[in-house]
């Protein structure tokens, strides 16, 4: 039962931090207005540790999702 709370909790932080990347340009993130801004310099502190942070997040649904299948093989 936690993982299955884990797994619900992490998908919509995995969600979420996913949506507020800045947009590469081209794709999806053009068109609610993500390609109108420059990038002039390289990326920021904040937006490196997004991305660290989606790593991670990303990561940890990855063994939640894991340890629930051998949990599943494990009961049947």
């Amino acid at each position: 039962m936690g993982f299955s709370i884990a797994l619900v909790v992490f998908s919509l932080l995995l969600l979420l931090l996913v949506l507020m990347q800045k947009g590469k340009g081209g794709g999806l993130s053009d068109m609610f207005g993500g390609g109108m801004q420059a990038s002039i310099g390289g990326s920021s502190v904040a937006e490196r540790n997004l991305v660290r942070l989606t790593v991670v997040v990303g990561l940890l649904w990855f063994a939640v999702v894991v340890a629930l299948g051998i949990l599943m093989k494990l009961d049947a």
